[in-house]
């Protein structure tokens, strides 16, 4: 049974006129009888009683009238549908973000999204860079605020800047350096240190051991939380202090000072990616949004 010889069919049942139905579907009459010769072969059934005058419906007709009208509303029920997922008008979005790094704009930047696209069913994720990559990997989620990703995976993903943060040290209030204006990365090269775990955030590890060797010293590590939230209560503890994006201090972070660190340029990269084989059209569309956004994330970053 093909939609259109259904189509044929219903204009016929309706209009109980064969050349009428013919004029409606801008066909012609042996055409339209040929569809209904065809469906009766088919179901094996009379569908139409027809005399000189008039066309009748019978109760095998009627019948399917009923059905082929709820089969032809689906069926294009079902093509809207497609074309507006193909949209992006409806669907799923996944969306992992770090939290220290995206707490201040995530849930403006989400609204504005959500308001434009009300059919579209978001889900927020926090998730460390490492988690972040396993999802991707695993498919559990469409697009991640994350730090660069390794060098293998470049390739596999397209990543757009967001905003460059910058270095500052974390200290317990009573700390010596807490009444600092400012400090040299240097000055820090004797005090006990919380970094944050090398398995959550590859890149972010290895840069701060990496600028502390270059101003001459290696960092004296006490610990190592695999939450940024727990970076800061330990320090707020008063058992070492910690080097962080500016962003974490928009967690909690009360019982710490924030001294800026004077000999460090900002480096520290935060970026939307995407996978390139898995975008899908709800995604796209969030990186519109973002990449709309980007002077107002920014400027609040900055």
């Amino acid at each position: 049974m093909e939609l259109k010889t259904l189509k044929s069919f219903i204009t016929v049942a309706t209009l109980k006129n064969f050349s009428a139905a013919a004029r409606e579907l801008n066909t012609v009459q042996p055409a339209i009888s040929r569809h209904i010769t065809a469906l009766e072969e088919e179901l094996g059934v009379k569908l139409f009683v027809r005399n000189s005058r008039e066309v009748h419906v019978t109760a095998a007709g009627q019948q399917l009238l009923v059905d082929a009208t709820t089969l032809l509303n689906q069926a294009h029920f079902t093509k809207q549908q497609a074309q507006r997922t193909a949209r992006g008008e409806i669907g799923t979005l996944r969306i992992a973000y770090l939290g220290s790094a995206c707490l201040t704009f995530i849930a403006d930047l989400v609204r504005s999204y959500k308001t434009e696209h009300p059919y579209v069913e978001v889900s927020l994720l926090e998730m460390t860079a490492s988690e972040q990559i396993k999802a991707f990997q695993d498919k559990q989620i469409d697009v991640g605020f994350s730090r660069p990703l390794p060098s293998p995976m470049k390739e596999q993903f397209n990543s757009m800047h967001v905003y460059t943060d910058t270095w500052v040290v974390l200290v317990p209030s009573g700390h010596a350096l807490a009444s600092s204006a400012s400090v040299n990365l240097t000055e820090l090269e004797h005090e006990p240190i919380v970094l944050f775990n090398r398995s959550e955030a590859v890149g972010l590890f290895d840069e701060i051991i990496t600028l502390c060797r270059q101003s001459g010293f290696s960092p004296q590590i006490v610990n190592q939380p695999t939450r940024m939230q727990t970076v800061i209560t330990t320090v707020a503890a008063g058992l070492g202090i910690a080097i962080v994006p500016k962003c974490v201090t928009q967690l909690h972070s009360v019982g710490c000072q924030v001294i800026p660190i004077t000999n460090l340029s900002p480096t520290i990269q935060t970026l939307l990616h995407t996978n390139k084989q898995e975008v899908t059209p709800t995604a796209l569309h969030f990186k519109d949004k973002v990449q709309d956004q980007l002077p107002f994330i920014q400027k609040l970053m900055g």
